[in-house]
């Protein structure tokens, strides 16, 4: 189970496969990569509804949809929760690729 401080990463069971078979997980957003981006986005517990719908609310695909469960203490890089304009929710960025062994659990999305 996630804890408290634990943020989150919606993504396609494709594009982890690849990541753990690279040893880091590259992708900042849906159809983006970190480096087109800067960061990876995520999200807490409460924002990844909303987050979800955003990104993949009408999407069809082969691919399921997992959710990376992701402990910014085994991180080596800078995870800063930052509005996307002013005055928004902030979300946690991720300034760099995320390795594998941050990802404590993967979650199959509904």
């Amino acid at each position: 189970m996630p804890g408290p401080t634990h943020i989150l990463h919606l993504t396609e069971r494709s594009l982890w496969d690849e990541a753990r078979a690279h040893g880091t997980y590259r992708m900042s957003t849906r159809g983006r990569t970190l480096e087109q981006e800067g960061f990876v986005h995520c999200s807490t517990r409460a924002q990844l509804p909303a987050a979800a719908a955003f990104l993949y609310g009408s999407r069809e695909g082969p691919d399921d949809l997992v959710v990376l469960v992701v402990d910014p203490a085994r991180l080596d890089v800078p995870v800063t929760y930052e509005a996307p304009e002013a005055g928004a929710e902030k979300f946690p960025h991720v300034y760099g690729p995320i390795p594998v062994d941050a990802v404590v659990e993967v979650q199959p999305w509904r």
